[in-house]
């Protein structure tokens, strides 16, 4: 299961709602760079899921379609909660104009550190902005967007990304109640002043999921979950048994192949971040389109390594359409592709891939998964599987 994150297809039907009416990445991403050039999701179905400039429909796709959420929000926490089948009741806390005094006061206490900020920000320009004063004071950069989410920020060499890690950790526990913010996030960065870098040190502390997920029917069944980058961190280690590197695209998908080396049978579940977090937020759409080039590169190459009893599945959990204003994440489908073993040896051999259309919820991934792997459904959660 590879997590394209923020390629959204689509705005969905409250987008509206949410400020982002008319929002699709994907579409408007091809339309900026004059076409996405992607061979292989192409002829796996992507052009066919909706129109996209470069990537024509095909007439044999593989199973493909748009997938939503069956609750609110548009981040990476309910994107990928809803994959494995946990919905959210309600929207998690926002804040718009920053955090409130008595909030900002029970975290110093909690953390011991002053802040500064305290706003919402692109995480570079929050950075910019504040790296000096921060190096003078030691205070971290404290900063929000659309998103539940509360990051902290601090120079490794003012605060180590140890005691950042903490802190983190601190803020997490104080963060309850009506201030249950979905993540807290470290952001760790390097360099001087007019030139600081974020590190590959980021850390996801998220809520524990609030429901059961179709990662502990597996868990508990007795099979492997294996969780790529943030996976982990975004179901505070819920259900996944093991947690493997992915701060890069590159580094992630080197985790897929490693573990698939050594995997005889389990769940892969990985998250591919620069898409959102390196391209998607900047707006960089030449990044953004290749680094979908690099995934359909591996995807290529996977799918000629494909044996009998393999699923391939590819999605996303939210937007971030470049041509919307703003920085933040979009409320969009999710496109889906999915290969089984047997249409990928067809495909070897010259044959058709023989897939159908399949639009459903996000849950649908994670019912999917729990029946390839063990052979049944799970009746209490959310979602249908589209595979026999």
């Amino acid at each position: 299961m590879l997590v394209i994150d923020a390629c959204g297809a689509g705005a969905l039907p409250d987008a509206g709602d949410y400020g982002d009416e008319g929002t699709n990445t994907l579409a408007h991403l091809a339309e900026a760079v004059g076409g996405l050039q992607l061979p292989t999701l192409g002829e796996l179905g992507l052009g066919s899921i909706l129109p996209l400039q470069g990537v024509p429909a095909v007439e044999d796709p593989a199973i493909h379609g748009r997938l939503h959420p069956l609750g609110p929000g548009k981040d990476s926490v309910s994107g990928h909660w809803e994959l494995m089948g946990v919905v959210l009741e309600r929207a998690q806390p926002t804040y718009p104009a920053g955090f409130p005094p008595q909030v900002i006061e029970r975290l110093v206490q909690a953390m011991g550190h002053e802040v500064i900020g305290n706003r919402p920000y692109n995480g570079i320009a929050a950075v910019q902005e504040l790296g000096a004063e921060h190096l003078r004071t030691g205070a971290l950069i404290l900063y929000t967007s659309q998103d539940s989410v509360l990051q902290l920020a601090a120079h490794v060499d003012r605060v180590s990304p140890r005691e950042l890690y903490e802190a983190c950790a601190a803020a997490r526990a104080a963060m309850t109640g009506e201030h249950a913010v979905g993540r807290v996030i470290a952001r760790p960065f390097t360099g001087v002043e007019g030139a600081f870098e974020r590190t590959d040190g980021r850390r996801d502390f998220a809520l524990a999921p609030p429901a059961r997920s179709y990662l502990q029917e597996l868990s508990d069944a007795g099979v492997e979950v294996h969780g790529i980058g943030k996976i982990a961190d975004l179901f505070a280690g819920v259900g996944v048994g093991a947690s493997h590197p992915g701060a890069s695209n590159a580094q992630a998908l080197a985790s897929v192949t490693g573990v698939l080396g050594e995997l005889r049978h389990g769940l892969v579940f990985a998250n591919l971040v620069e898409t959102d977090q390196r391209y998607g937020h900047r707006k960089d759409v030449h990044g953004f389109a290749a680094a979908l080039a690099e995934i359909d590169a591996y995807v290529r190459r996977l799918l000629a390594t494909m044996a009998e009893g393999d699923l391939l599945v590819l999605s996303a959990d939210h937007g971030v359409d470049p041509a919307h204003r703003g920085s933040d994440h979009t409320r969009e489908y999710a496109p889906l592709l999915a290969v089984t073993g047997e249409m990928a040896r067809r495909r070897r051999d010259g044959g058709r891939l023989g897939g159908a259309r399949h639009d459903g919820p996000l849950a649908d991934v994670g019912a999917s998964a729990l029946r390839w792997l063990i052979g049944r459904d799970a009746d209490v959660l959310p979602g249908s599987a589209f595979i026999s």
